[in-house]
């Protein structure tokens, strides 16, 4: 006969039998016990609608149900809050639309906080340092938090990177709230491929194409390959190389205004070097830089377009 279990582990003493007893409901299947695949040599990565463990049995286990799509696996977002530019919100709503689409794409989940408005870049160029710095405290309050934040402008992020340490150097308060903010503020580009880690969005262009990398981009946030690996991943597209592509388009925001002459000659170099490549289409990452490049292309009647980078990625033609 069997004998007691003890009650300090409710096990059977070494080298005693078990009793028999009646099954319970539900044992012996292969969900109630995992190890039972292992045993009979079947491994629970084998297991699909089309290959259950046996043509005589069919089960569902929680792998099973997954692969089915019956248990959504919570997977961990990257969340990032959206930095519209002036130009993007005033001129250039699809600049904005299509870096919502591509980076939604790319699995970043996104909120805009609506009372954002200006970094103060335009202030802070023209020598108003009070207002600049009046916007700045703004867009730290507005933009307060441990998220990323995502812009469509290599300009305004140098801006608030930058610059807005410098405009607080005096505040120390708010000049370690402005550090940790340009510590999460991205550029599109950069923060598809340095922080989300894509470089291929899907996107779809055919056609040649070359790049103007914007100023600030370049020279103040050292974007340099970013784009560029983006835009190689893009099916169809012929990617023509710029001459010159690092000089200046002769933008600068107020630069233009108050020296339009010298921006002129800037920006008819920078067209030239466009019509020779023999690109249909110029891709640059600030609206400034194509605003101007438009302008010109314009003016000659040049048919070459000038479009975002944000748009290039977003085309699935």
């Amino acid at each position: 006969g069997s004998r007691p279990v003890t009650a300090a582990t409710g096990r059977y003493r070494q080298g005693e039998r078990q009793p028999k007893r009646q099954k319970q409901k539900g044992e012996g299947c292969a969900f109630h016990s995992l190890s039972c695949n292992y045993k009979i040599g079947v491994g629970l990565a084998s297991i699909t609608p089309d290959n259950p463990i046996s043509p005589f049995i069919r089960f569902e286990t929680v792998q099973t149900r997954i692969y089915n799509g019956l248990i959504d696996m919570p997977q961990k977002k990257l969340k990032a809050s959206i930095f519209i530019t002036c130009l993007v919100d005033q001129f250039f709503p699809q600049v904005g639309e299509a870096m919502v689409q591509v980076l939604r794409r790319a699995g970043v989940e996104l909120d805009f906080p609506q009372a954002q408005t200006c970094c103060g870049q335009p202030a802070f160029n023209a020598g108003y340092r009070r207002q600049a710095r009046d916007l700045a405290r703004r867009f730290i309050s507005i933009f307060d938090g441990d998220s990323y934040i995502v812009a469509p402008s290599g300009s305004c992020v140098a801006m608030v990177k930058v610059y807005y340490p410098e405009l607080f150097e005096d505040e120390p308060d708010t000049l370690e709230r402005a550090r940790h903010l340009s510590s999460r503020v991205h550029e599109f580009s950069e923060f598809l491929v340095q922080v989300v880690g894509v470089d291929d969005v899907g996107a779809s262009f055919p056609g040649p194409v070359t790049y103007h990398p914007s100023c600030h981009l370049l020279r103040e946030l050292g974007v340099k390959s970013e784009p560029k690996d983006l835009m190689s991943k893009v099916r169809g597209i012929e990617v023509r190389e710029l001459k010159d592509e690092t000089q200046c388009c002769g933008f600068g925001g107020s630069f233009s205004i108050k020296y339009p002459d010298i921006s002129g000659a800037i920006l008819q170099s920078k067209i030239d070097n466009i019509q020779n490549s023999g690109a249909s289409v110029v891709v640059s990452n600030d609206s400034g830089c194509l605003m101007h490049i438009a302008g010109g292309l314009s003016r000659k009647k040049f048919p070459v377009r000038a479009m975002h980078m944000a748009e290039l990625l977003a085309s699935q033609e």
